[in-house]
């Protein structure tokens, strides 16, 4: 299988996959939360703890973002010469995607604990990121049921150890 990424890209490209619901189930605390506290009213504990999980998970999802943009860097995958357009737009996409939800994480971070007036930014880039993620289950649903390739088998299977090949 050409391409494939290791064990650690892959585990990484779930738990991010698994941690993303997470915060937009939770994001609707954080306004619930704020609004309460300006009313001067004691906000829920659920809506406390809700708050409490999309901040950290979002700390989390950045710390998990950069080692695995450490990782790409490290081991990336092997050129596919000539590119073709869809090969352009999928790397476009992806790169589109590290940045998005690596600027997410830093954007919410300051949103939470320096500056409250860069949260309509962090709402709007959450809308992005969302676009980006259903363009990218499309693309994946679209090679493994039209296309039936192995473009998923990438993301399921981890590479082979290229020594471990000669034996």
């Amino acid at each position: 299988m050409k391409g494939s990424y290791s064990t650690a890209q892959i585990g990484l490209h779930w738990l991010i996959a698994l941690l993303l619901p997470i915060q937009y189930l939770t994001g609707g605390s954080i306004e619930r939360t704020h609004h309460a506290a300006h009313m001067g009213v004691t906000p829920s504990s659920f809506d406390l703890f809700q708050h409490n999980v999309h901040n950290y998970a979002g700390m989390l999802i950045g710390a998990l973002m950069g080692v695995r943009l450490l990782l790409r860097i490290m081991r990336p995958p092997a050129p596919q010469l000539p590119a073709s357009w869809r090969q352009n737009a999928a790397a476009g996409f992806h790169h589109a995607l590290y940045v998005a939800i690596l600027m997410q994480a830093g954007l919410g971070f300051v949103t939470s604990y320096l500056w409250f007036g860069t949260a309509a930014y962090h709402v709007a880039l959450a809308n992005i990121i969302l676009a980006i993620v259903a363009l990218h289950f499309a693309a994946a649903a679209w090679h493994t049921l039209v296309l039936r390739d192995e473009t998923l088998d990438r993301m399921i299977f981890p590479r082979r150890n290229p020594t471990s090949e000669k034996l």
